[in-house]
């Protein structure tokens, strides 16, 4: 039996299983490509000490696509390859379609399946294998746009705002860009145990997003969020601003 995991699960299966590990890594966390460019290349290597099969595909968000049923102007070559051990494979990524952005860039994810071989001893036994599939941002970028990405960031507006009774951080992003955050939290602390971790997520191009906070939070003043966000070579920033009331 073969059952596919996602990269950001596999650490609940590590503790099943701790036989079981992925050992294609690929060069970066995101993609982003230029809508004037024909195509874009991104390396993929296997660091373990078996041969694996890899299957790479792209869709526009539905997280149970596969090959089959994803949908995306993009193609891929090869689709499907073998990697050996201690061996690297380059993905190339190729714009096949109209659909371009015109005034800000859009999300789609690349998904990069590895199917471990068979064991040599396998023959008459239950066997379970793990295919490991790793499912990274692809950002599709216009040429000329409004900002350069480096603005997105301080171009965010912070809020409160109640909902049901409840104090929620609301982030506007007027920028052409989406903005991903490795961690978002709010000081002064809002609880007798230090500051509060809201986690993380991203805030799509003149989207919104929410983020709920304790009680004690709609009553404070001069409120600061502190938070980490990803740039276009997968980065760590940290950064902070201020809390309009």
């Amino acid at each position: 039996m073969l059952r596919v995991i996602t990269a950001m699960g596999a650490a609940i299966f590590f503790a099943c299983a701790t036989a079981a590990h992925a050992a294609v890594v690929i060069a970066g966390t995101r993609v982003v490509f230029p809508a004037p460019a024909r195509d874009v290349s991104l390396k993929v290597e296997n660091k373990g000490k078996e041969p694996a099969l890899v299957q790479a595909w792209i869709d526009d968000g539905d997280e149970a696509s596969s090959p089959s049923t994803a949908r995306a102007p993009f193609a891929i070559t090869p689709p499907v390859f073998r990697i050996d051990p201690g061996q690297a494979h380059t993905l190339r990524i190729v714009h096949a379609g109209d659909d371009t952005p015109r005034e800000k860039e859009k999300l789609y994810w690349l998904n990069v399946l590895e199917i471990p071989p068979k064991p040599s001893d396998a023959e008459g036994k239950n066997i379970l294998q793990f295919a490991f599939r790793h499912r990274l941002k692809l950002f599709h970028r216009p040429k000329g746009l409004s900002m350069p990405p480096e603005r997105a960031v301080p171009s965010l507006r912070w809020s409160i705002e109640a909902e049901a009774g409840k104090a929620q951080l609301r982030v506007d992003n007027a920028s052409p860009y989406h903005v991903s955050f490795n961690a978002i939290g709010v000081s002064p602390a809002v609880t007798a145990s230090g500051s509060h971790a809201l986690g993380g997520g991203m805030v799509g191009p003149g989207a919104s997003a929410r983020f709920s906070l304790p009680d004690a939070a709609s009553r404070l003043r001069d409120m600061k969020v502190d938070f980490v966000t990803i740039n276009d070579f997968g980065a760590a920033i940290p950064g902070s601003a201020a809390v309009e009331p």
